[in-house]
């Protein structure tokens, strides 16, 4: 191997983050299901900017943004989410229009039922064989003005009762009425929702393949918990926005429209009179609720701090108990407990009044018509039906305006989530795929980095003019101080990142020219944190090729010294791995990942710091587990451990992004050079001599008395 040019660059002050576990058949996107715990502060004030939105960056997904950065834009896409069901769409709406129809048009029949009753009541009690106007003409000659007057609006025909059978067919027309208004309403919700649950169905599709094809920096430049609140959170409320915000919003606009105009057509002087406590209910809910809403804003920032408190009390309970700080972890839980009680208690307190005060508005303009109404009946302006129309018409006017206010609230938080959707929809992709060249079904794994450049940040270059060779079959370790670019080598090498210059070729074929599924069917990994999947260890192992048969999991668990660990299980190979894989020690899930990567059976494989969370002890049957692996295969290994790449064939020393020494352990240690000081910060105090000896060989961590007895 030669490295025939390296240039001294500086580089960022910490390397990139790692990759997610990686197999043959993992792509890079897949980070993002490594979600990270973002700690909530707790030092705002209780009283929170109109523009402040609770954090969405935490484990717990956030609650939902409230308000959008450009409302009409995000909410014409929104609704353009509809567009390929339209036509079901619009005949959703013709069912809306029907339903509603149908339910103002009732109460004026109903008064009409009314009307009957009244008029059979009253012409019950008038003398038989006379006619209305002969009734009328008699009471104004007895000096009765008004009760002429109340009998000139009415159809009352004297000595006749009430007409029970006209009476029965409006009724029962009436129900009718309500009952067809029910099923239209009943079959627009069946249909609205299979068709919203459709359009959130490819929406989720949309995304799903819209985060395999963004590259890793996109992930490394976000919080985790902001993607999958994107991903989640986010998603369920614009479906929840399309359910309920978008039909109920239609329905108790037309129904606004409608009572408004049989209002007009009843009496537009009572019409005026309710819409009276029109200004007056909105001015309450914009002032209380303007104001509830900064309280409600910090009731959940407040949840935030509270719940990431309990967490962080949870996950380190051990070292609360080492530290014995209990106490003092009560106290914070107290502060933070009292805090959100203060907001929430607050915020129900003043949300609580506009309720009371809209309905008093109310009951103040219900009053005004039934007195109004009451004297225009007198007077002979009005039926008795017309009235009690008018007031079934007033007390149902309001209702669909305070769900109009409750639903726009609702449809506004849908649109400031489709713009965070959209937002994860435009990102920037990753170049699109080449299959200009192909490589055979097995490699030989000859690595060739050709004047290779790359900088996460154009301000910042890290690595410029980078050369080396790999042979096939060689072992090459990568060492050096973090942030030297150890992980950013072989992010380059998956194309996690795509290079600022010249190319990387394996054997022989420039990777870019190389679709990336292809290029990572030729690679395994295995990283320090051993990440395992809820299912079995057979279906684990199995993760690695999917195709892999019962006998050939069993060989690369023997290989890799997990058979030996698996067979003492009580359900051996079907032991189900859930969350974390707790039941499992460190060391176990280790040797997992490396069984795993055994049975991909990659030209090159790629371990990035295997060994670094294990004991001294299982370190050695890690490192067993590893020899085998890379047998006859390519590897790059990334180490701080020194003590685990004595035996690499070639073994590079990186500083600032660029290659300083190359050579075998041995030959690095003669040379005292910065492999010397690195090694010798490592193992102070022993000889170089016993330093640079080989390790004893154990196949099994029993063999091992004493874990002092361990060559370093």
């Amino acid at each position: 191997m030669t490295n025939r040019h390296a240039a001294n660059t500086p580089e960022p002050e910490a390397e990139k983050p790692d990759v997610a576990e990686a197999s043959a058949a993992q792509s890079g996107a897949a980070a993002v299901h490594e979600a990270t715990v973002h700690e909530a502060t707790a030092d705002e004030d209780l009283t929170l900017p109109d523009d402040y939105q609770p954090d969405g960056d935490d484990w717990y997904g956030g609650q939902p943004t409230k308000k959008p950065k450009h409302f009409w834009p995000a909410a014409k896409r929104l609704v353009g989410l509809l567009a390929p069901e339209k036509w079901l769409f619009a005949f959703v709406v013709l069912l809306v229009v029907g339903s509603v129809v149908l339910t103002v048009i009732a109460p004026k029949i109903l008064g009409q039922a009314m009307d009957v009753i009244f008029n059979g009541v009253l012409g019950a009690q008038l003398p038989a064989g006379m006619t209305l106007d002969q009734v009328i003409a008699g009471a104004r000659a007895q000096g009765d003005d008004q009760f002429a007057d109340m009998l000139e609006g009415t159809n009352v025909v004297p000595g006749e009762g009430i007409d029970f059978g006209l009476l029965s067919r409006l009724i029962l027309f009436v129900l009718a009425l309500y009952l067809v208004a029910s099923f239209l309403m009943w079959l627009q919700g069946f249909i609205l929702n299979r068709l919203v649950m459709r359009v959130v169905y490819g929406l989720r599709e949309k995304i799903e393949e819209k985060i395999n094809r963004l590259p890793l920096s996109y992930f490394d430049s976000r919080q985790r918990g902001d993607v999958l609140s994107r991903v989640t959170n986010d998603v369920d409320n614009i479906q929840q926005a399309l359910q309920q915000a978008f039909s109920q919003l239609v329905q108790s606009l037309l129904m606004v429209i409608g009572i408004a105009a049989m209002m007009f057509v009843v009496s537009w002087q009572l019409a005026l009179i309710a819409l009276i406590a029109l200004p007056l209910s909105g001015i309450i809910a914009g002032v209380v609720g303007v104001r509830a809403q900064k309280l409600f804003v910090a009731q959940w920032k407040h949840t935030g701090d509270l719940n990431g408190h309990i967490e962080e009390s949870f996950t380190g309970h051990e070292l609360v108990r080492v530290f014995n700080r209990d106490a003092q972890m009560a106290e914070e839980f107290d502060r933070r407990n009292d805090g959100l009680f203060q907001a929430a208690y607050r915020a129900q307190a003043l949300s609580g009044t506009i309720m009371p005060a809209m309905q008093f508005v109310q009951y103040l303009s219900y009053v005004l018509i039934a007195v109004v109404g009451a004297l225009r009946v007198t007077a002979g302006q009005m039926t008795l039906g017309d009235v009690t129309a008018f007031i079934q018409y007033s007390r149902e006017f309001s209702q669909p305006i305070g769900e109009m206010a409750g639903m726009a609230n609702m449809l506004q938080s849908g649109v400031a989530s489709a713009e965070r959707t959209f937002e994860l929809l435009d990102a920037e992709e990753q170049d699109p795929d080449t299959e200009e060249s192909h490589l055979p079904e097995r490699t030989d794994g000859h690595v060739s980095f050709e004047n290779v450049s790359f900088s996460y940040d154009p301000e910042t270059p890290l690595i410029e003019n980078l050369s080396f060779q790999v042979t096939p079959g060689h072992t090459v370790a990568i060492v050096g101080p973090t942030g030297a670019g150890k992980t950013t080598l072989v992010n380059l090498i998956m194309r996690f990142y795509e290079l600022n210059g010249a190319r990387i070729l394996l054997d022989g074929v420039d990777i870019t020219r190389l679709s990336r599924s292809e290029l990572r069917g030729h690679v395994g990994m295995v990283l320090q944190d051993a990440w395992l999947f809820d299912g079995t260890i057979r279906e684990n192992i199995r993760y690695g090729r999917l195709d892999a048969t019962d006998e050939e999991i069993v060989a690369a668990a023997q290989a890799t010294m997990v058979d030996r660990f698996v067979r003492q299980l009580p359900d051996g190979y079907d032991t189900v791995i859930e969350e974390n894989a707790s039941a499992l020690s460190a060391g176990e899930r280790q040797l997992l990942t490396i069984a795993r990567a055994f049975i991909a059976n990659p030209s090159l494989l790629i371990l990035d710091e295997a060994t670094s969370s294990v004991d001294t002890r299982t370190e050695l049957l890690v490192q067993e587990a590893m020899q085998a692996l890379r047998a006859d295969r390519t590897s790059f290994v990334i180490a701080h451990r020194l003590s685990t790449i004595r035996d690499a064939d070639t073994i590079l020393m990186m500083e600032n992004g660029h290659i300083v020494e190359q050579g075998t352990h041995e030959d690095l240690l003669e040379r005292r050079g910065a492999y010397h000081a690195l090694h010798a910060a490592q193992f102070a105090g022993e000889t170089e001599s016993a330093v640079a000896s080989e390790p004893a060989e154990v196949t099994d961590s029993a063999e091992i008395s004493d874990p002092a007895e361990v060559p370093e």
